[in-house]
């Protein structure tokens, strides 16, 4: 098409698409192309703001590698990561909320027993985790895979040091009766990496990079649908201004504070610890059909 203008490219463009054979592919498209050139309509783009926004996007780009993926952290900041985390985990209300994946999550941790301590000496206060698994109907779910992971004291996840693998993270199987018990340690608030481009954006729209404290669970269970989640800790300062949007209410459960003595699992602790107990709720599958 020749004498492309600024009221008539959006269409030529659509229209260059019209051999797409993935439907889907199409309709994303030609949804995001309409939607592009309308911000840019909007806001009366200038050619300096576009070389701009390439630039960024390009640092994104550039900083991300097998540790620090810095697409979803340009996500999660602004909300698209949980947004299509909402609308693709829609549930009934008795089932435990789906939130972020997050940045942090790899692939291959280690197994572990009921009772193991997961952080592998990763620096914090213990704590002493516990649950149950069970279905819509209250069924109990046994031999059902958890995944778990969590930064440490200082706000690091693992993949973060480079000398540093599978602390604060592992992979157990429920009981027979659902329940499963871990020892880790106290999760504490933390901000996401910040030393880049999106850690640029945050500081120029006034926003700080901070998460509040909180435990990873990816929970999956032959027969219903899998879920990605968080707890949180009560009483966190980021509750209400969680630099990604993840925080769900009924996600914030108390964590509580023991003075030195008998631990859970009858292990004599010399400094104080911390217990949390959690039941999660996973949906049938056929709920979702």
């Amino acid at each position: 098409m020749r004498n492309i203008n600024e009221d008539n490219i959006t269409q030529a463009v659509l229209a260059a698409m019209s051999g797409c054979r993935d439907k889907r592919l199409w309709t994303v498209m030609v949804s995001l192309v309409q939607h592009l050139h309308s911000f840019a309509r909007e806001v009366k783009l200038t050619e300096s703001e576009w070389l701009e926004g390439i630039k960024f996007l390009t640092g994104v780009g550039h900083i991300t590698d097998e540790r620090r993926q810095e697409f979803v952290l340009l996500s999660d900041t602004l909300g698209l990561s949980m947004l299509v985390t909402t609308q693709n985990n829609q549930k009934p209300a008795e089932c435990t909320e789906a939130t972020v994946l997050g940045p942090f999550f790899v692939n291959g941790a280690p197994e572990y027993e009921n009772g193991d301590d997961i952080s592998n000496g990763a620096k914090g206060l213990p704590c002493f985790v516990s649950g149950r698994v069970c279905g819509l109907s209250g069924e109990p779910l046994g031999d059902v895979e958890i995944e778990v992971w969590q930064s440490d004291e200082d706000g690091y996840y693992d993949v973060q040091y480079a000398d540093v693998a599978f602390q604060g993270r592992g992979r157990l199987r429920t009981l027979s009766d659902g329940r499963f018990h871990f020892r880790s340690i106290l999760a504490e608030a933390y901000p996401i990496p910040h030393d880049g481009p999106v850690g640029r954006m945050l500081e120029a729209l006034g926003r700080h990079p901070w998460r509040p404290a909180h435990l990873h669970f990816w929970i999956k269970a032959p027969g219903y649908e899998p879920l990605i989640t968080h707890v949180f800790r009560n009483g966190d300062q980021y509750l209400d201004s969680d630099a990604v949007f993840g925080v769900r209410s009924s996600l914030v459960v108390d964590w509580v504070d023991h003075p030195p003595g008998i631990a859970p699992d009858g292990t004599h602790m010399d400094t104080a610890f911390y217990t949390l107990d959690y039941d999660f709720v996973l949906n049938p599958v056929e709920q979702h059909q």
